[in-house]
């Protein structure tokens, strides 16, 4: 499987919210998703630009349009995006300009190929480019993969601030 990880586009984003909602039913929480496409077009793409992505795309072998649809002797490219990576720039008032990182997620099918890596590290090298002070995210305490997959970088894991947030249903 050859998978070349790049920054997200508009086509992407049906995929993207699959992904997502993929996630959210992995978590036990499917419907607590609430974004929609319209909404990850105007935050990713639009004048409310807010976040950044990165997609995971398997690239697989051009196969003859004959074997697919009967018609032309082109090769069809079929790609999938198989992963994603959803950060975006906050500010600590101790520490500056940071990213936080929301999401790494990749399909279930693809998982142990070193997408994960290839997509948190591009993540990284934003981090570096940028000069921020820290990178930053959650991970669910149960989530032993994702627990032993970040231990790999010298994550330092924070026992001592407690997550709070108000939610306000649209």
């Amino acid at each position: 499987m050859k998978i070349k990880v790049r920054k997200a586009l508009k086509k992407d984003l049906p995929s993207i919210l699959s992904l997502i909602k993929e996630l959210a039913a992995y978590e036990q929480a499917p419907k607590e998703v609430k974004v929609t496409l319209k909404e990850l077009g105007r935050n990713g793409f639009g004048k409310e630009k807010v976040f950044d992505c990165f997609v995971a795309e398997c690239l697989i072998p051009p196969y003859p349009q004959s074997l697919s649809s009967g018609r032309g002797k082109r090769p069809l490219n079929i790609n999938k995006i198989v992963g994603m990576a959803l950060y975006y720039t906050k500010y600590s008032t101790w520490k500056g300009k940071c990213i936080y990182l929301d999401d790494i997620i990749v399909t279930e099918s693809a998982r142990r190929a070193g997408i994960g890596k290839k997509l948190f590290e591009a993540v990284i090298a934003v981090a570096k480019k940028m000069k921020v002070r820290k990178l930053e995210w959650q991970v669910l305490n149960w989530n032993k993969p994702a627990i032993n997959f970040y231990k790999k970088y010298r994550t330092v894991f924070d026992n001592e601030w407690v997550n709070c947030k108000l939610v306000f249903e649209k």
